[in-house]
């Protein structure tokens, strides 16, 4: 399968569960950021890259001083606007993981929950986050323990140049969660 296919594909999967996700995978979602959230400083710009429903707008978006969501679901970027009116500093955009219309260096914390399994190339999307991203900023990535063990994982963070700072495999988790930063 071409990679815009793969993309395609998992678009397709999201636009059809968008209406069920947070009945089907919220309290997932919930271990994942009480695995990652107390160990990352909330403040200044925040990216949430796969934001899907925009579950994680509640936990940052009130310390942010703006948070960015992008999704290549537009069913997913449906719901997540219901999510984000309550939040006069959460923006949405519908973007390609790989291709974030971005500026380069400026969020100083990004969130890529249950992306980085979806994608074609893990260390390319990867590689648009650490461009995205400020130095000395926090970059939170998931990685699903049945697409990735934990030493595959941690190896493609380090050959993409993260220092990995903090990585959880929780028994309750489905995915590892690591924070890790730049250089």
């Amino acid at each position: 399968m071409d990679k815009w296919r793969q993309k395609h594909s998992v678009m397709r999967r999201y636009d059809c569960t968008a209406e069920m996700y947070n009945l089907r995978y919220a309290e997932e979602q919930e271990v994942k950021y009480k695995a990652a959230l107390p160990n990352v400083n909330i403040a200044g710009s925040v990216l949430d890259v796969g934001c899907g429903t925009g579950l994680m707008f509640n936990h940052v978006a009130a310390q942010a001083e703006a948070v960015v969501g992008v999704d290549l679901s537009r069913g997913q970027l449906l719901k997540a606007r219901e999510q984000a009116k309550d939040f006069g500093n959460v923006h949405l955009i519908h973007a390609d993981a790989d291709h974030l219309p971005v500026k380069g260096d400026y969020f100083t914390l990004i969130f890529a929950f249950t992306v980085i399994q979806n994608m074609p190339e893990p260390a390319k999307t990867l590689r648009e986050l650490k461009r995205a991203g400020t130095r000395g900023g926090s970059i939170v990535v998931s990685g699903l323990k049945k697409t990735f063990s934990l030493e595959a994982f941690g190896a493609l963070l380090c050959e993409e140049g993260f220092r990995v700072v903090f990585c959880e495999d929780d028994v309750r988790l489905r995915c590892y969660v690591a924070i890790v930063a730049q250089g």
